[in-house]
């Protein structure tokens, strides 16, 4: 305990001393005040893995940080390339009333899901993201022949609590 707690105090120490002109140098190289703290930071994470003594932390940041920019730099471009060759498709206009609808529906589901049980929820939840019956036993701790009629109940109860905040709506109208 005592050599971590002593490696602690000389991180801080490091960090304190070293911090502020390597962030200085990354705003400088990379112009862009946000980029250069998440950088900096990245850099003191891995020095934080890879403790070094102080005569070889210095340029061992430098030189982390500096691949870090280059990183970022290159992830960039391949980002802008990427979408030049793929640009990504314009919605189609919608109405303000198609809009509308849509965020009433999505509300509507919301709002029975809030009101299932959580296992009816969860059961609903990861059959709509394509999970195997076999997969959901394991999950929800059921057997799995028993996971279609739990869903085809939790589906009956979901359909009840759903089918309120429609009529609402339509009165509404």
């Amino acid at each position: 305990m005592g050599a971590e707690n002593g490696r602690n105090v000389e991180f801080e120490s490091l960090f304190s001393r070293l911090y502020p002109p390597l962030l200085r140098y990354l705003q400088r190289l990379t112009g862009d005040s946000d980029q250069a703290e998440d950088l900096a930071q990245e850099a003191f994470t891995r020095l934080l893995r890879h403790p070094l003594p102080e005569r070889e932390a210095r340029p061992w940041l430098y030189t982390v940080a500096t691949n870090l920019v280059r990183d970022a730099a290159r992830k960039s471009t391949r980002r802008a390339q990427l979408l030049e060759s793929y640009p990504p498709i314009p919605e189609s206009f919608e109405s303000a009333d198609t809009v509308l609808d849509r965020r009433e529906k999505i509300e509507g589901v919301r709002r029975a899901l809030a009101e299932l049980r959580p296992r009816d929820r969860q059961l609903l939840l990861m059959r709509e993201e394509g999970f195997t019956y076999a997969e959901i036993a394991e999950a929800v701790g059921v057997a799995p022949t028993s996971v279609g009629t739990l869903l085809a109940r939790a589906l009956r109860r979901f359909r009840e609590a759903y089918q309120p905040s429609e009529v609402t709506n339509e009165a509404h109208r």
